[in-house]
């Protein structure tokens, strides 16, 4: 099978962290029922808080998971928190001695507490490739059923894929453990508290997640995944919170396109920069050329193979947000689960609301069939984009020199704005997110190294801007259109551009007129960086921004491989 549990997986047992042993000794103890996702629906349906709607679940869903017929979407509402909350994490194999032990100490005491309630178990599979799976256990309070089948619908069951999850190679990783415990009580001011403590903690080495006075699922979804993304870190695969799609252009009605063969492209970027716009657009607002065909491994998380080319997929699902989704959107149908949404009676049934009517951040499970066509995995991504919120970069940059490529990445920002009601100071100080991953839990040089060895073995690497360009100050700016920045993704597919130098940024590149003229007409001169407005101060927010970016990777812990660091800022210079 692919991971290993604890018994296997030390060989001396005490390699293993005090924390993982407290959550085993949890999940072993005999008065934790294990449930499948019938009874976990069934449990669900009966919690407080969670309403039964009138929508069905997708019908491909039922049959899969041998559901009851008529399986309804439940829709979970949670008080205060519809979100997760980062300041609740404690990272435990960051903390010194004398922390580590308190950690320790006060997850002991939560255990004892935990264990005075009636508890629950699960078991699912992450990783939907045979070749790249991990079991993970989650325990909880049978007061958190709701969030049990949703983590199931999230993933994989065991059930379901057991044969071929023990017919899988066996990896050098542990299975995770995921603890959750919404009752905890404690005082202690060290712990994030909002009327009620918080703790999310982390022990990634041990491949432990623990969730300790936090309901909202996306803290047990996003929890499990990190470790499986770090999982593959440490196995040598780049963690991607990305989406990727794979185009064959062998069966295009032109022949012209039939040497291109397959080609996948995968996107990053903060939320708002058109991560799943570009994902998922089914034919590049019909730039992609007739005849083709397209997979769509995931819109969020992947990891890439760097030893076998090729990307894997984790989960089953898609958890997105519905703020954009009226009641009488299509993708409806395909839900699974939904999370803080408002419920009204029309025409006599229970209808859910998206569009944030209740709160911000409401959310749906949905099956992966929206996609259309998918797959478990998919050929090595020919070209990475960084989506950028930065107006100082033309609308698209190609790299040619791979430390600025992934210094880029490394650097991935975005900026306030005046409605979060900040100063000018704060308005001009960028927000770095490296690579669009928050769930980043290991040291940021691992991803460097990681995307650097992506770049070597034949990925080339663009930035895409997705606010808009400099035309006379920063809030003055030359829209970039979403169909724009899809035509040049579906040029870029299709070696359509030639790339000339851009001066400024010595290793980058910008279209040349030739090239993009023949599919976007006046873009060169619209776009040219040498024609900004106010060009003196074009320069000097361009140079601060990219000072901001050297200072932020200095001060990281690329600072551990000096080497590195010098290469990565070295190439983060401008000419100007």
């Amino acid at each position: 099978m692919a991971s290993q549990k604890s018994s296997d997986f030390y060989k001396n047992p005490k390699d293993m962290s005090p924390i993982r042993a407290i959550a085993e000794t949890i999940m072993n103890n005999h008065n934790v029922r294990k449930i499948d996702i019938r009874e976990a629906y069934e449990m669900a349906r009966k919690q407080p808080g969670v309403s039964e709607t009138d929508l069905r679940v997708f019908p491909e869903f039922i049959k899969l998971h041998n559901l009851p017929e008529d399986t309804r979407v439940l829709n979970d509402t949670h008080g205060n928190i519809i979100g997760r909350t980062a300041k609740a994490r404690r990272f435990y194999n960051r903390e010194d001695a004398a922390r580590r032990n308190k950690l320790e100490g006060d997850f002991r005491e939560a255990a004892f507490q935990m264990l005075h309630y009636p508890l629950i178990k699960a078991e699912a599979i992450l990783g939907m490739d045979p070749d790249l799976m991990i079991k993970a256990t989650f325990v909880t309070t049978e007061s958190d059923a709701a969030n049990v089948y949703h983590w199931l619908l999230n993933f994989a069951p065991y059930e379901q894929l057991k044969e071929q999850y023990e017919a899988s190679p066996v990896l050098p990783i542990q299975d995770i453990i995921l603890i959750a415990f919404n009752e905890w009580t404690c005082d202690d001011p060290y712990y994030n508290n909002v009327g009620a403590p918080q703790l999310a903690l982390v022990d990634e080495k041990h491949n432990v997640m623990v969730n300790m006075g936090m309901r909202y699922f996306g803290e047990r979804k996003k929890g499990t995944l990190t470790m499986a993304w770090t999982s593959g870190i440490r196995i040598g695969m780049a963690a991607c919170h990305g989406g990727i799609k794979e185009i064959d252009f062998s069966t295009c009605k032109d022949p012209k396109y039939h040497d291109l063969g397959k080609r996948s492209i995968a996107f990053y970027g903060l939320s708002g920069t058109g991560k799943s716009s570009h994902t998922n657009s089914h034919d590049n607002a019909g730039t992609l050329p007739e005849g083709f065909s397209k997979v769509v491994l995931h819109d969020d998380a992947f990891q890439i193979d760097l030893e076998n080319k090729l990307c894997r997929c984790w989960e089953p699902t898609l958890f997105d947000k519905t703020d954009s989704r009226p009641i009488d959107h299509p993708d409806w149908k395909y839900a699974l689960a939904l999370m803080n949404h408002a419920l009204l009676e029309i025409d006599g049934k229970r209808i859910p609301v998206g569009q944030d009517v209740r709160n911000q951040n409401g959310r749906a499970l949905l099956d992966r069939k929206l996609l259309g066509d998918y797959v478990n995995r998919c050929g090595f991504p020919k070209a990475l984009v960084w989506l950028s919120k930065d107006s100082t970069l033309p609308p698209v940059i190609k790299f040619n020199n791979k430390h600025l490529a992934v210094a880029m990445g490394a650097s991935l920002m975005t900026q306030r704005n005046r409605a979060e009601n900040v100063t000018e100071e704060e308005l001009n100080k960028l927000v770095f997110e490296p690579f669009a991953n928050p769930f980043r839990v290991y040291e940021l040089y691992r991803d460097v190294e990681a995307f650097i060895k992506v770049v070597e073995s034949g990925s080339d690497v663009y930035c895409f801007n997705s606010r808009g360009y400099w035309k006379e100050s920063d809030d003055e700016l030359e829209a970039i259109p979403l169909k724009t920045s899809l035509t040049l993704q579906t040029a870029i597919l299709t070696d359509a551009l030639e790339w000339e130098p851009w001066d400024m940024l010595p290793g980058s590149m910008i279209p040349t007129k030739e090239s993009v003229e023949k599919v976007l007409p006046g873009y060169y001169d619209k776009y040219q960086p040498k024609t900004r407005g106010n060009m003196e101060k074009y320069k000097a927010t361009l140079d601060d921004r990219f000072r901001q970016r050297r200072e932020y990777l200095s001060n990281s812990d690329l600072k551990e491989r000096p080497e590195l660091l010098k290469d990565i800022v070295d190439h983060l210079q401008l000419s100007l």
